[in-house]
């Protein structure tokens, strides 16, 4: 079966990560069909650099597409689906490692079913070396444990998915958020029907560098949180104590300092 990857790249990721990132797919035991880059905004030169080396190697897989400016990654998102050429989708961030299985072991789930519209798994969380794991970040793995989990929490690691091209469409997309779009996009598909499935097995080298704890409190990641649950509950997805108790521990975590932010992560979030 062929599939597209599709990833989108900003100013502020560092060229060795990004690199590390977009060899992994093309590492796959599977090949991908084709990689979708779209670059959101001008990027710096080693960005640059990355870029020219996989097109000179891949020139008939690697489709670039370069935004003038920076929209936010919810629409680089949706210019990359239209620009996929095949059914199935794998998402990608440019600064995890995939497994190079990962995409085989999802594809046959495909294979063995033909209803299936979403497929993800397991990540393994490490912050310097991908051999020294400090985590792992678990995700429900029937549709109805994913239907429940869905109505608080994101059941997919984003940068797990690998999904349908026609049903991603039909469910209107990305929505254009500057943050937590990936659990708007994952609600919306549920919403209209995506038979889901998580693979009980880690896919992705997830990368925890010394920024992603602030990342996480910062007020608009706070605010985007909250905006995309309100949604939820607006559109009959959850119920008002399903919307309410996790912004009320989301606030906590904005207002709580850093070390006991990174404890409730590690300790009751994975």
């Amino acid at each position: 079966m062929d599939y597209s990857v599709l990833m989108s790249v900003y100013k502020g990721e560092k060229a060795e990560f990004f690199e590390l990132s977009l060899k992994s797919m093309f590492e796959q035991t599977v090949m991908p069909e084709q990689v979708v880059i779209v670059c959101d905004g001008p990027l710096t030169k080693e960005l640059d650099l990355v870029i020219e080396k996989f097109q000179k190697l891949y020139p008939e897989i690697l489709t670039v597409k370069r935004l003038n400016k920076n929209m936010g990654t919810g629409y680089a998102a949706n210019i990359g689906l239209k620009l996929c050429r095949n059914e199935l989708i794998a998402k990608m961030d440019s600064d995890d490692i995939s497994y190079n299985t990962r995409c085989e072991k999802q594809l046959k789930e495909f294979e063995k079913d033909i209803s299936l519209d979403m497929v993800g798994g397991y990540v393994s969380e490490f912050e310097t070396n991908i051999e020294n794991e400090i985590s792992v970040k678990k995700v429900p793995l029937k549709h109805n444990e994913i239907l429940k989990y869905a109505r608080k929490r994101n059941p997919f690691n984003n940068q797990t998915l690998m999904y349908k091209k026609s049903k991603a469409i039909d469910c209107g997309g990305y929505t254009c958020n500057t943050r937590c779009e990936d659990y708007d996009f994952v609600a919306k598909m549920i919403i209209n029907g995506a038979k889901c499935r998580n693979i009980c097995e880690n896919l992705v080298h997830y990368r925890l560098d010394s920024g992603a704890y602030e990342r996480r409190k910062n007020l608009k990641n706070t605010l985007g949180f909250i905006n995309v649950r309100y949604r939820n509950w607006k559109r009959g997805f959850c119920s008002f104590f399903d919307f309410l108790i996790p912004c009320m521990v989301q606030i906590c975590l904005f207002i709580l300092p850093i070390a006991f932010t990174k404890k409730i992560y590690s300790k009751f979030l994975r």
